[in-house]
């Protein structure tokens, strides 16, 4: 029997709970991501709403600091993109992970708050909720597409689950999970009805024409190996419209070396790359979002040609119809089949629009069917087919209102009642 569900723990974490009542509350908080450290930041203020003289402290980047967050290591700790990374970084990820959970069995915090980050917030919550800590997962591991049988490591390690979409809540529901539906971020900080002609103003281009925004990912092997494919598309859609209007959102200068190394192969016109310089984009925002040069690109752009991830469904979020593509390496392929023990992904959707629509309301083309000339076909059908427009900007705003939830009032009243008891 584990120490969560002994006699002894549990009349220990009675104890704690009712001292909790009395002192400031003491969070734990663990985030992995930037986008995690600005919806932790939030959180936190919610929290300090409810307990002013709350600590927090754990792992997190500088939104969180600025909340008065006590860090004891940086987020870039946890940050790792793909496999190869990760493997290199065992031993540092081992550490940090050691380092933390000795801290909080010490100094055990009323309730620990993983925010996403599922292979180190999971490990990690399990071991904090067998020693009686309360814990809450905020954004659930993609078990409905892949590697389902996470969820018995799940109802071990968390306390509560909150979610980002509806229909997750069913599964946890099922699982015998305490589970919390609390809207997607995005859906707060992206506008309802976005201002195509404000943003093409804040370009410098002109109202009129016709504008593709073109997404080939945030990672390297993304950049490489969509980059050529999508440019290739649009040559042909120019021969198509002379005059289409190119934008591709650069994230750093890393990946923009390599789309143009990718442009230098595969030449096209009327392309402007978009960086936060470019996009005017400098400082946060009235709601203290700082805006990305993606999500101009989306809001100027008629149609969106995207790689697969959250820039979908930013896209969604912005009405524009898109084009979904991902190409993975042979090796990758082997890699997520490995890993998952499948052959494909438990759901017949990639795109998360697809996915929250429970139907291909945009079209994914993925690996061998990530063709130029289907790209291009689909594009400009998303480009000039005025009836398919208002379908989908139709479906993307009644998705958007069921996303767009007050989701740190909702994620710090959860978090809250759990660290009193």
């Amino acid at each position: 029997m584990s120490n969560a569900s002994s006699p002894l723990a549990a009349r220990s974490a009675d104890s704690g709970h009712t001292e909790a009542k009395k002192r400031d509350l003491r969070v734990g908080m663990v985030a992995g991501e930037p986008s995690g450290d600005l919806l932790a930041a939030r959180i936190i203020q919610g929290l300090r709403q409810g307990s002013p003289g709350m600590q927090v402290e754990g792992i997190g980047g500088p939104e969180m600091a600025a909340q008065q967050f006590h860090q004891h290591y940086p987020m870039d700790a946890l940050t790792v993109f793909g496999y190869v990374e990760a493997l290199k970084r065992i031993p540092g990820l081992v550490s940090t992970y050691l380092g933390m959970r000795n801290h909080y069995l010490r100094q055990r915090p009323d309730v620990f708050v993983g925010i996403d980050a599922p292979d180190f917030n999971l490990r990690l919550e399990h071991r904090l909720r067998q020693a009686g800590v309360p814990t809450v997962h905020f954004v659930g591991p993609s078990i409905w597409a892949w590697r389902y049988e996470r969820i018995h490591k799940i109802r071990e390690a968390v306390s509560h689950m909150l979610v980002l979409f509806p229909f997750e809540t069913e599964i946890y529901e099922k699982e015998g999970i305490p589970v919390t539906y609390v809207g997607h971020p995005l859906a707060a900080n992206i506008p309802l009805q976005p201002d195509k002609a404000d943003a093409r103003r804040r370009l410098g281009l002109p109202e009129s024409g016709r504008i593709l925004g073109v997404l080939p990912g945030s990672r390297s092997s993304e950049v490489k190996m969509l980059s050529p494919r999508f440019l290739q598309a649009v040559q042909i859609l120019q021969d198509q419209d002379p005059d289409l209007t190119i934008l591709v959102p650069m994230v750093n200068p890393k990946r923009r070396q390599e789309f143009e190394e990718a442009l230098a192969q595969h030449p096209v016109r009327n392309l402007h790359l978009v960086d936060a310089n470019t996009a005017g984009i400098r400082e946060p925002d009235s709601e203290g979002v700082v805006r990305p040069p993606a999500w101009t690109v989306m809001e100027a752009s008629d149609a969106v040609l995207v790689a697969s991830g959250t820039a979908s469904l930013e896209t969604a979020l912005y009405k524009r119809p898109m084009v979904i593509s991902y190409v993975l390496s042979p090796m990758m392929e082997r890699i997520i089949r490995w890993k998952s023990g499948q052959d494909k992904p438990y759901v017949p959707w990639v795109g998360l629009p697809n996915v929250l629509a429970r139907d291909f309301v945009v079209p994914e083309l993925l690996q061998e069917d990530a063709q130029p000339q289907k790209l291009a076909q689909a594009c400009w059908k998303a480009l000039s087919d005025q009836d398919y427009v208002a379908h989908i900007e139709q479906v993307f705003t009644a998705m958007h209102l069921t996303l767009r939830r007050d989701t740190p009032a909702l994620a710090a009243d959860v978090i809250l009642k759990m660290a009193r008891g």
